[in-house]
């Protein structure tokens, strides 16, 4: 049913509202690091997963953890180690035994993917075979165990942390399990001020804490509400043509893709540059999608869908460095139109 122009406005200030408040709770706890938790949230308000990269102790559990606090929603946290099977994920049958009669009979063991918020904490350092136990569950939000299809909980976002692969004992995730990931987000340093800040709250007497300000009902309504606003034919073009040119020797190729890159994005790459562009509108009190909103969303959305080839990584180039080349080079209008 089509709504007038007062009940749009309504809802998305009531969407902006909720994305502000949630921001607000995690910022209680969380400093500094604004730009990280907005694209966390946008994620989360476009139903996608995120992939947090950075070294060790800079506040990517935290600010999972803090997440989960602010949202009304069943958290688990999995700690990925070399010894960490699929089934300790996903979960597994067990022999159950009824003591009044002595009949056994097997049962399932739910495992701690059965959650809303599920913290995947250093999941690179897993092996491949036990990282792959995700991919059903991120893609189809089923978990298939003894021949059974058990669906998750929705909304179902996973947030997963990995040290960057140069780091010992760390194991690179599958080109499949990455393009699950709806944003890839880089956690950097602290400055000097902020260090001060991390230092006069954990120090100190005071405890920061984040109060819940979101169910899981406000949030699949905030879902759909994204799905529903509008991007014209030429914006969407520019998203499409934004993927096709991380695509080697076609027909949008950069001169830095053709050099550097092995394989692009795939589908879901621009999938992520609307439905993030479409959050980005909302949050600008409009109902449409422009083209700054699609190119803001191209680094998290397109950086690990790039795989650089042998002369990408010997020059290291950076994924960021390709995509930043090709904002440029990609021009936003093309006068060519799509054949019906």
């Amino acid at each position: 049913m089509a709504m007038n122009e007062k009940e749009v406005e309504q809802q998305c200030r009531q969407f902006r509202e909720m994305f502000e408040a949630v921001r607000r709770e995690v910022g209680k706890v969380i400093v500094g690091h604004e730009e990280i938790v907005d694209e966390v949230l946008i994620s989360l308000f476009s139903g996608g997963h995120v992939l947090l990269e950075g070294v060790p102790g800079l506040g990517k559990t935290l600010l999972v953890r803090t997440l989960g606090a602010a949202l009304a929603l069943a958290f688990r946290r999995i700690q990925f180690t070399p010894d960490l099977m699929p089934a300790d994920i996903t979960g597994t049958n067990i022999v159950v035994e009824d003591h009044a009669t002595g009949r056994r009979e097997f049962q399932f063991q739910h495992g701690p993917i059965f959650g809303q918020i599920i913290l995947a904490d250093e999941i690179n350092r897993a092996t491949p075979k036990t990282q792959s136990a995700m991919l059903e569950a991120m893609q189809e939000h089923s978990v298939t165990s003894g021949g059974q299809v058990r669906k998750l909980a929705e909304p179902f976002l996973v947030l997963a942390t990995q040290n960057p692969i140069e780091q010992e004992g760390t194991y690179p995730l599958p080109e499949a399990q990455l393009d699950r990931f709806f944003f890839k987000v880089l956690v950097s340093y602290s400055n000097r001020e902020q260090l001060k800040a991390i230092l006069d709250r954990t120090t100190t007497a005071q405890e920061p804490c984040a109060d819940c300000v979101a169910d899981a009902q406000k949030i699949l309504w905030a879902q759909k509400l994204v799905r529903r606003v509008v991007i014209a034919e030429h914006v969407q073009d520019y998203a499409i043509r934004l993927v096709l040119a991380t695509h080697p020797q076609g027909e949008f190729a950069t001169e830095m893709t053709n050099r550097f890159v092995r394989f692009g994005a795939s589908p879901r790459g621009v999938q992520a540059l609307v439905l993030a562009g479409k959050v980005r509108a909302l949050l600008d009190e409009r109902y449409h999608v422009s083209f700054d909103d699609i190119a803001q969303s191209a680094l998290p959305a397109l950086r690990h869908r790039l795989l650089l080839n042998f002369e990408g990584q010997a020059e290291g180039i950076r994924p960021d460095d390709v995509l930043n080349d090709m904002l440029q080079n990609v021009p936003r209008t093309q006068t060519q139109k799509l054949s019906a």
